[in-house]
């Protein structure tokens, strides 16, 4: 599974942005994917995730409520919307896909790594 991220950006706060992941292989639909983040000088950090089928999503406590993660099979494609963005938010986001029967939200738990797509939130 190769996986492309992009939909970064630059926004103020209070603002939005959507990424998008792309991926290839036969295996996506089957695939929990996941959104990290990694601000600078910090561990990168779990966002969100969502199963195979997309009825069952998971999100750290402090996006939840502000962001979406969804995804599109037929396009091979997951994507995080979010809104009311805060300068706390400014990281670089990567997409990630595990080749698990379950949601799960472990860095390690991952077994496939998108680059990073740069989000900057101003104040």
């Amino acid at each position: 599974v190769q996986l492309q991220a992009s939909g970064g950006g630059l926004v103020q706060a209070g603002g939005s942005l959507r990424l998008s992941c792309a991926a290839s292989g036969r295996t996506f639909s089957s695939a929990v994917m996941g959104w990290f983040r990694q601000a600078p000088g910090k561990e990168r950090e779990f966002v969100a995730a969502i199963s195979g089928s997309g009825y069952i999503t998971s999100y750290a406590d402090s996006v939840k409520g502000r962001f979406t993660i969804s995804r599109d099979n037929a396009k091979n494609t997951v994507y995080l919307q979010m809104n009311s963005l805060k300068p706390e938010d400014t990281a670089v986001y990567y997409c990630a896909a595990a080749l698990s029967p379950f949601v799960v939200t472990r860095l390690g738990l991952y077994d496939y790594w998108g680059q990073g797509t740069l989000v900057t939130v101003s104040s």
